[in-house]
């Protein structure tokens, strides 16, 4: 299977590369130490058409196939997981279920903002009680007449707290008409009563994105809120993940390959004994194997992008590059702190920021144990 990225792809690749580097790398430190979510580095972002990737085109959207918006994820994150976490949540949690679920009136009523005026779109699947086990829901939404009615709340929820964020697609426990509750999505604004989106501070990692703790205390809103159907939560969210997953795939991919070039640079530079520390055969083959590694999830994951471009089933796929690449930044990024030594445990060297950034990537959009039970199934064990 061809898996290769085009010319075209290679091209956008070094324009968000460029950005990446003159625009974002030297504001990354200065936004992580201060835990400062940046409107004004979002909205350049959104100008880059970074906001709208995957929506479609006659909403004003970018409308790239995944494999571009991969490659776009992989060089933000090379730089900075702050502002990659931003993008992979608005464009994958926020637009996606909105352009696969919403109808037309909800469509023309949020996409054409959410992209001209480079506004974000949180998904709120998380509680307490309800992470992995997306039907340990509590959040509540009864029907009054035309309207429902919210009870609960929501945490470690991406983009729901910021100045820009214009609402969030809420996970919720429904009545079906059997009386059994069933998971449903329900579009909740910014700014509704008995609504409340409160930044969780405190962060290891990605300081520099915004998570937020959600609220609902008796919060109405109109009953053509409902995304999609009914009882169908669970299906949206699944499929959402899907997606999702190949994100965070590419975050992990490009944590390690700004990582690996770091470190590799570091190797080359630095001298003991006489001669640069890379020549050290211990040191050579460290860097080797890292990057063996990274073009092996490289492959992994733009293999997954290619089934999903093509209407092919990639769902297993998906969580073993998620899987795969997750893993290998985190052994990337501790292999390359070990070759700065001492110098990599201080703030004021990138490779600190990022050894702790990739550690929610086996975490978020499904945790390691998971994804090894979803690609079990996926074998039809």
């Amino acid at each position: 299977m061809y898996i290769f990225p085009n010319e075209k792809q290679e091209e956008e690749r070094l324009k968000i590369r460029a950005f990446a580097e003159e625009v974002i790398a030297p504001q990354a430190a200065q936004l992580d130490e201060e835990e400062r979510f940046s409107s004004e580095l979002t909205r350049k972002m959104g100008e880059q058409g970074l906001l709208s990737m995957v929506a479609p085109k006659i909403y004003g959207g970018q409308e790239k196939d995944t494999l571009s918006y991969i490659i776009a994820v992989e060089e933000l994150t090379r730089v900075d997981s702050s502002q990659a976490a931003t993008v992979v949540a608005h464009n994958s949690l926020g637009l996606t279920p909105l352009i696969n679920y919403a109808s037309t009136e909800q469509k023309e009523k949020y996409l054409p903002e959410l992209i001209s005026n480079h506004k974000l779109w949180a998904f709120g699947l998380t509680e307490e009680n309800a992470g992995s086990d997306a039907r340990g829901t509590e959040t509540t939404a009864i029907r009054d007449g035309d309207e429902w009615v919210i009870n609960g709340s929501k945490r470690y929820i991406t983009n729901a707290s910021t100045p820009l964020t214009m609402g969030v697609t809420l996970q919720v426990m429904t009545n079906g008409d059997n009386g059994q509750p069933q998971l449903t999505t329900i579009l909740v604004e910014n700014g509704t009563p008995g609504f409340e989106a409160k930044r969780m501070l405190g962060k290891m990692m990605w300081r520099a994105a915004d998570t937020a703790r959600l609220t609902f205390k008796d919060c109405r809103v109109p009953y053509s809120n409902l995304l999609g159907q009914e009882g169908q939560g669970i299906r949206y969210m699944l499929k959402t993940l899907d997606g999702g997953r190949l994100s965070i795939a590419a975050m992990g991919l490009g944590l390690a390959q700004g990582a690996f070039e770091m470190a590799l640079k570091h190797a080359k530079t630095r001298k003991q004994f006489g001669k640069a520390i890379g020549r050290n055969q211990a040191i050579g083959f460290k860097l080797a194997d890292m990057s063996m590694k990274i073009e092996l999830a490289r492959n992994t994951l733009y293999r997954a992008c290619i089934l999903k471009d093509n209407g092919r089933p990639y769902s297993k796929e998906a969580a073993m590059a998620k899987l795969y690449t997750s893993e290998i930044a985190k052994e990337v990024a501790d292999e390359a702190v070990q070759i700065f030594g001492g110098a990599g445990l201080y703030k004021d060297n990138p490779i600190e920021r990022f050894y702790r950034d990739q550690r929610l990537l086996q975490v978020g959009e499904g945790t390691s144990e998971i994804l090894r039970l979803v690609i079990a199934r996926g074998l039809g064990l």
